[in-house]
């Protein structure tokens, strides 16, 4: 099945210059979900991870359901002021702003390895401030799973070369 049929392309959104890939398209559609996580489920069996970690919110569709079906813990990476027990917290860049994630400090420890799932990687600031709050809370990352991978603004790429590992599904250009 070809995922790429599947996603929305919006521009100047949320702001002029950006080409936005839509995935509420991709998950309206049950057979195309369905792959979706089957492709994830299928890529993550090549890392060695004790729990799923997902970046607010749209990571959370993909990765909710992966860790199902895997049965590992699912760890919920949200934006500032979210969560309601003490947690870690990590500023970041956006291409259009900045931002503030968190995790519980009771959510990850030094036994952890852990695989972190999201829709989508552009410059992958986002990402790597996920990977530093796992790191921070003692854990390790196994590695990224996307699925689209915005290949043009480097974000996998920067992740390699700080040595993690990447999977993505499909990739686009991002302008």
């Amino acid at each position: 099945m070809d995922l790429k049929k599947y996603i929305r392309s919006i521009p100047d959104y949320p702001k002029k210059g950006i080409l936005f890939r839509d995935i509420t398209t991709l998950i309206k559609d049950e057979n195309a979900f369905k792959e979706t996580i089957n492709q994830i489920v299928e890529r993550s069996k090549k890392f060695n991870f004790t729990k799923i970690a997902a970046i607010e919110s749209r990571g959370f569709v993909f990765a909710s359901a992966v860790s199902y079906i895997l049965n590992k813990p699912f760890i919920m990476l949200r934006k500032k002021n979210k969560l309601p027990a003490d947690v870690h917290s990590i500023d970041f860049k956006l291409e259009y702003g900045t931002a503030t994630i968190e995790v519980h400090k009771d959510s990850i420890n030094s036994k952890d390895k852990v695989l972190i799932i999201d829709d989508l990687i552009a410059t992958g600031g986002t990402a790597e401030a996920a990977a530093k709050l796992i790191e921070i809370s003692k854990g390790s990352v196994s590695a990224f799973i996307f699925v689209i991978n915005l290949f043009d603004l480097n974000g996998s790429d920067n992740l390699i070369n700080k040595g993690y590992k990447i999977e993505n599904l499909i990739e686009f250009p991002g302008h």
